[in-house]
């Protein structure tokens, strides 16, 4: 009996217990931010896209869902894939070596094109580019521009005058990048790509610009720009 309490007042003990309150706080507080921004995410993912049907799958409890949506039979796109993954925030323990490795929460956003894409071109944020799993494959074959796009560093590539005149002037139409940090168009696979760093209330107003604007960079983007030019 004696020896029981001397165990429970020992310092150890009581560092313990509290350890181990602090990680079960931890855990509820981060489940509950993450769940907040997944949700936060997909909703404004939706309300952009106003999908004609939806699919949501979860692929790691706290940290992952994936979505997909059908396009309107009106829309420039077929349908949109996206997989939003967030740092473990509740497992304290882990949560620093995630930080180093992952850096921060991630939004990858794929646009299925219903036609065909002009050209390849990337603006991508300088310190993303140097992450191998975003590595251009075609990169030896555009043209690379660095620029100043808010206060972060990007790089554009591209092929023509006209593609690269359409991406300096969505950013001057958008002179904050917020959580942007890659445009890309893929015409070998017709896709667009898109990565966003999630925050809550974020998402819908940055990935709304561009969702209205990759369509006009397209063939038929094109076509119609000319047709309206000759009109004028």
């Amino acid at each position: 009996m004696f020896a029981h309490q001397e165990i429970i007042t020992q310092p150890i003990f009581i560092l313990f217990i509290g350890f181990s309150f602090a990680l079960t706080l931890g855990y509820f507080w981060g489940k509950r931010k993450n769940q907040k921004i997944i949700a936060s995410a997909l909703q404004d993912l939706v309300a952009v896209v106003e999908p004609e049907d939806q699919n949501f799958t979860n692929i790691g409890g706290a940290i992952g869902y994936h979505a997909n949506l059908v396009c309107k039979k009106g829309s420039p796109f077929a349908k949109v894939d996206a997989t939003v993954t967030l740092l473990p925030r509740h497992s304290w323990l882990y949560l620093p070596i995630s930080k180093m490795i992952r850096k921060y929460d991630r939004l990858f956003i794929t646009l299925y094109f219903r036609r065909p894409l002009s050209e390849e071109a990337h603006l991508i944020e300088t310190r993303h580019a140097g992450l191998g799993q975003r590595k251009i494959k075609n990169v030896q074959r555009l043209k690379r521009e660095e620029l100043k796009w808010g206060k972060y560093n990007f790089l554009l590539y591209y092929n023509s005058s006209k593609m690269h005149d359409a991406f300096i002037g969505f950013t001057r139409k958008n002179p904050e990048p917020g959580i942007i940090r890659h445009i890309a168009l893929v015409p070998d696979q017709g896709k667009g790509f898109v990565f966003l760093i999630p925050e809550e209330g974020k998402v819908r107003s940055s990935l709304a610009q561009i969702y209205q604007w990759l369509p006009s960079l397209g063939k038929d983007g094109e076509s119609r720009r000319k047709a309206k030019q000759g009109r004028s």
